[in-house]
């Protein structure tokens, strides 16, 4: 009776644990804003999303002066554009377009769709002193908001505040199965027989989970790149490198949990080892 239980009680945390470190990775980098927007801050320094960046501003920066009857060299303009994106400012203010657009999805703020679409405002980017310059030569001044569709049709995942039950409950939900792993962790220590086994059980559970996570990250790939191939032009290319982030990050919370059963499950051999000792 008191194996079953035990048996139980593990199986509980395993599955608590299994729930948890999902969440709570989604709470800390997805839900959470300031989460979101370090994590596109880390990705403006990739050499991939800055090309795609400065593609779309070079693109953009083109009509507005084409739109004043001039004309300009479409290299020099991505030069600057290049330029901006390989510079000290673009970082922050790339994070500060992801955070209006983590605000249309979870909040349904600056809301900003055009038709079906979605669109995100380039104009703070084309603002910057980089482009100062160049826009000035031609006399054009940027307009409020420089729209850019960011999909082809707008899915119903995507319409504005969509996501704000995750905003509302995300926080609540993680505390709630880290406290549901953590007591189903301690009532299988406190029904087992051996205490090191328990540990070293409860190790194997974190291996089983960092493992499976890893395996489900793989899987998962296959259905983003379907929802991907609804973004248009650069915006495809911005999108592949923020994906790549998130999943390293949430690679890196794996390899925690997996370097954490790791060495529950020898703390609980040796646990178990030296209580052998004892009562020999």
């Amino acid at each position: 009776m008191r194996f079953a239980l035990t048996a139980l009680l593990w199986l509980c945390a395993t599955v608590a644990l299994a729930i948890a470190v999902p969440t709570v990775w989604m709470q800390a980098h997805v839900v959470d804003v300031n989460g979101y927007t370090t994590m596109a801050r880390k990705a403006a320094g990739n050499k991939a999303l800055q090309a795609a960046v400065a593609a779309e501003l070079a693109t953009k920066a083109t009509v507005l002066i084409n739109q004043h009857s001039h004309h300009v060299d479409s290299a020099q303009v991505h030069a600057v554009a290049a330029g901006y994106t390989a510079g000290p400012d673009f970082p922050a203010q790339f994070a500060d377009a992801n955070r209006l657009a983590h605000d249309w999805m979870f909040t349904g703020a600056h809301a900003q769709s055009e038709g079906d679409q979605w669109v995100v405002d380039l104009a703070g980017m084309l603002k910057d002193t980089a482009f100062e310059q160049l826009l000035a030569t031609y006399n054009v001044q940027v307009p409020e908001t420089v729209r850019v569709p960011v999909t082809v049709s707008t899915p119903k995942v995507l319409q504005p505040g969509q996501l704000r039950p995750l905003a509302t409950w995300g926080p609540r939900a993680s505390i709630g199965v880290v406290v549901l792993a953590a007591l189903c962790a301690l009532l299988t220590l406190a029904a087992a027989r051996s205490r090191g086994r328990a540990l070293a059980s409860l190790g194997i559970s974190a291996l089983l989970v960092g493992a499976a996570g890893w395996a489900a990250i793989e899987l998962a790939r296959y259905p983003i790149n379907d929802t991907l191939n609804n973004t248009t032009g650069g915006i495809r290319g911005i999108a592949d490198v923020m994906v790549g982030q998130a999943e390293s990050s949430l690679h890196n919370w794996l390899d925690l949990t997996l370097a954490g059963g790791g060495a529950l499950v020898v703390l609980g051999v040796l646990a178990a080892g030296l209580g052998s000792l004892r009562k020999s």
